[in-house]
């Protein structure tokens, strides 16, 4: 387990990271250990779109994409890559203005026989969330540490005080509540998000619809991710 804290995320909140966009426009950033892209990509039904060749990149492709629509699309684009981690390989997810973590059946699908953790925030309005799924079952999840929900609410609450974040709700919050959310997910994965790993990744990009297509529901009436 790493030792990460909030003051290791500092960097979101600098105008002149890329993951700014995510902050003001919206974002999820889910990491699945043990599933590759593809084999995420085709258990939530998404259409694969390629290749974008680092952070900037995808960041264009979202906006082109966004721009073809006179409305809000029924589909979003979602940038995969792989990335070290504690116990192996992990996937790490990352979409703009999407919503794969608010997805609960997806969600389940994508962890049923391992761990998904995911953060999130819709942009302007001020609602962040935090997910800790393991066996396909919601552990822990929050939008403010103190109003915990999931089937083990108090499981992380040891981790949550280590990296400043207060169970209790007692008093002002002595960090910044995001970056101390993405140390908790880091002492979690042991995934060690930076600039630089989101700047420079090769993320394979997959078109993921909102609502899941058919054959999606029929490979997953047991609950879990049809091999």
């Amino acid at each position: 387990m790493t030792l990460a804290t909030a003051a290791d995320y500092g960097w979101i909140h600098s105008p002149s990271s890329m993951f700014a966009f995510g902050m003001e426009f919206g974002y999820s950033l889910t990491l699945v250990r043990g599933v590759s892209p593809s084999e995420l990509f085709r258990i939530v039904g998404a259409e694969p779109q390629g290749v974008c060749e680092g952070l900037g990149e995808l960041i264009h492709e979202q906006q082109e994409f966004l721009g073809g629509y006179d409305t809000w699309p029924d589909s979003f684009l979602a940038g995969a890559f792989t990335v070290q981690g504690e116990g192996g390989d992990w996937t790490l997810v990352l979409e703009f203005g999407g919503g794969l973590d608010m997805r609960t059946d997806i969600m389940e699908a994508i962890s049923a026989e391992t761990c998904a953790v995911s953060h999130s925030s819709n942009g302007g309005k001020p609602m962040d969330f935090f997910h800790w799924y393991e066996q396909g079952e919601l552990r822990t999840t929050f939008e403010w540490p103190a109003d915990r929900t999931g089937s083990t609410p108090d499981a992380l609450n040891p981790l949550m005080l280590a990296v400043g974040l207060d169970p209790s709700g007692e008093g002002e919050p002595e960090v910044d509540v995001k970056t101390a959310v993405l140390a908790l997910t880091e002492r979690l994965t042991g995934v060690r998000v930076t600039q630089e790993l989101l700047a420079e990744a090769e993320y394979h990009v997959g078109e993921m619809p909102e609502e899941p297509a058919e054959e999606w529901e029929n490979n997953t009436t047991d609950g879990a991710p049809a091999h």
